[in-house]
């Protein structure tokens, strides 16, 4: 199994912990089991018990940051996504539950992913709540609560663990940053479009198209 170098600096105080998981709240951050102690199966049981999603993190269950808004955006963006994947058979279309196993001891939970059959085994959807793979696509949408050390971190793994690129969405700016590397990028602003690349051959999406849906409001 793939595994990735964290850094080694001794864990003594909360602050420590907190600057090694990228500088992220400690409201997010479960005590109970204790950081250092988590499992897979904590975080299985949290959701099936309080419907909250956690990633495991060295041990320690880190809440997912996530709102209504980024939600709202991810799933919009996964039912384009869909509707390309599919009636080629290219392969799946993951949401904001997806949890994956990107290497021992690590699960994360892209908003939105894409997973090309050849990485399933016997190209077919797998019946793991916690899946041992790594997406080819992984789509991060912004929230209040992410850092850019939790980004930078998260990138650092997925590409780690053999994802090829890494959509970073920001709601606020209307802005996608397209990873190639952990921290190499190309911004797109809304006036742009989106492409496939080598991921997605074919792939275009005009990104005013998606962010606009940010605008849209009932009838008074």
């Amino acid at each position: 199994m793939t595994s990735v170098s964290t850094p080694t600096v001794a864990i003594e105080t909360l602050a420590d912990l907190l600057e090694q998981l990228g500088g992220i709240s400690p409201k997010r951050v479960r005590f109970r089991p204790a950081p250092g102690t988590a499992t897979e199966k904590d975080v299985l049981a949290i959701h099936d018990r309080e419907g909250r999603l956690y990633e495991l993190v060295d041990e320690v269950l880190v809440e997912k940051a996530m709102g209504l808004r980024e939600s709202f955006l991810a799933i919009a963006l996964a039912a384009i996504l869909r509707n390309f994947v599919r009636p080629r058979n290219l392969g799946l279309i993951t949401g904001e539950a997806g949890m994956m196993r990107l290497m021992a001891g690590l699960v994360r939970i892209p908003d939105v992913a894409f997973i090309s059959w050849r990485r399933l085994p016997n190209r077919r959807v797998s019946t793991e709540p916690i899946p041992d793979l790594a997406p080819d696509l992984a789509v991060e949408v912004l929230s209040a609560g992410n850092t850019p050390g939790e980004m930078a971190r998260k990138r650092q793994e997925y590409f780690a663990a053999g994802v090829q690129v890494v959509w970073q969405v920001d709601p606020n700016t209307r802005t996608v940053e397209v990873f190639t590397t952990p921290d190499q990028s190309t911004g797109l602003h809304e006036a742009q479009t989106l492409e496939g690349g080598a991921v997605l051959p074919g792939f275009s999406l005009p990104l005013q198209e998606w962010l606009s849906e940010l605008d849209l409001q009932g009838e008074s």
